[in-house]
């Protein structure tokens, strides 16, 4: 076989070279390295913004800003290339450990203020209504026939807006790899879609019609009695990842076992209490705990993410810190053991209990 002159090769190298270079993230180079929190109102970033009271998404309530938005960064960490959404309230016991890990993270006010009014039993005979409404929240195109969310009221939209406003604002932060070169989009294999309970669901509805590096879901995700779950998945399934207290009233009622089984969970490891087995769990996704909440099934809920509701032990630290690791920054390629469907589990919720 004849070798290339020196000078093709050296071409033909060029561009794999600099593909390289453009997928590492790049360093911070903050003349002053430190945790930034930043917060800005959607509807002054966006003037395309609008307020939809009907499903109680407001700018303003009491007098009180509502669309207020966070984001941080530690440009003291080494930074992982990957941005976290986090798709419920402000959680800054989240954001600390998020930031520790190298990651960015923002929080969006979208039009999530549907489930009041739609998420309630009985169930409609559509079973995909729900996923239905949670897509058209997070993107802003018309999925639902009960609800109208344009697209700059979307999760997504808000999300570009602000990342933009970021990296304008924030140049120490480096958002701009997370924006496309035009920058009318996110790179959302650089995205990590993070929540608890409903925010976890949407998270999970949203990763199956759109890729995402990763979704980590606290106590979710639910919609029983629906079937979106099991739609073919634009995210790997490996790239789920969930965590559960077994007194929480979605986990005694089979709802985030059955969600788990219908993503697909199940093929990369058995359920892990991980109060009796030690990180990485077995390179599990479905990760539950029986820490002591006193049989408190409301605290059992919360009690999965860093924050008042989070177990303690004797010396008064987060019994946690090693899972929430695990669910951030697991490889996604290291995976257990595919595993049969948990017994017990009921698939079927529609129909009364035998």
């Amino acid at each position: 076989m004849r070798c290339l002159p020196l000078k093709i090769a050296a071409l033909l190298l060029i561009p794999v070279a600099l593909v390289g270079a453009a997928d590492a993230p790049p360093k911070f180079n903050d003349p002053k390295p430190q945790r930034y929190d930043l917060t800005a109102r959607a509807s002054q970033i966006d003037k395309r913004a609008k307020p939809h009271p009907e499903i109680e998404f407001v700018f303003e309530k009491d007098g009180k800003p509502q669309d207020v938005q966070h984001a941080a960064v530690d440009t003291r960490v080494e930074p992982q290339g990957k941005l976290v959404i986090w798709l419920m309230g402000n959680s800054p016991q989240l954001t600390e450990r998020v930031t520790g890990y190298g990651l960015h993270s923002i929080r969006v006010h979208y039009a999530n203020g549907w489930f009041g009014k739609f998420g309630k039993e009985p169930p409609p005979a559509d079973d995909k209504f729900l996923g239905k409404i949670r897509l058209e929240a997070a993107t802003g195109e018309d999925f639902s026939d009960v609800v109208t969310i344009p697209k700059p009221d979307g999760m997504s939209e808000r999300s570009v807006q602000f990342v933009n406003w970021l990296a304008k604002e924030n140049p120490q932060g480096k958002w701009q790899q997370f924006l496309t070169a035009d920058k009318q989009d996110l790179r959302w294999d650089r995205v990590i879609m993070a929540g608890s309970s409903h925010g976890s669901t949407t998270a999970a509805r949203f990763a199956k019609h759109q890729r995402v590096d990763r979704v980590v879901m606290f106590c979710g995700p639910r919609d029983q009695y629906e079937t979106w779950q099991g739609l073919t998945s634009a995210t790997p399934a490996n790239r789920y990842f969930g965590f559960s207290h077994v007194l929480d009233g979605g986990w005694s009622g089979d709802h985030y076992c059955r969600s788990w089984e219908l993503l697909g969970l199940h093929e990369f490891g058995p359920i892990v209490n991980v109060d009796q087995t030690a990180a990485p769990y077995g390179n599990s996704r479905r990760l539950i705990t029986d820490a002591d909440v006193k049989k408190d099934a409301n605290r059992a809920h919360s009690s999965v993410v860093p924050g008042g509701a989070a177990v303690k032990d004797a010396a008064g630290k987060f019994i946690h810190e090693s899972v929430w690791r695990y669910l951030f920054t697991h490889p996604v390629d290291e995976v257990g053991s595919p595993s049969p469907a948990a017994a017990g589990c009921r698939k079927e919720l529609r129909k009364p209990a035998p």
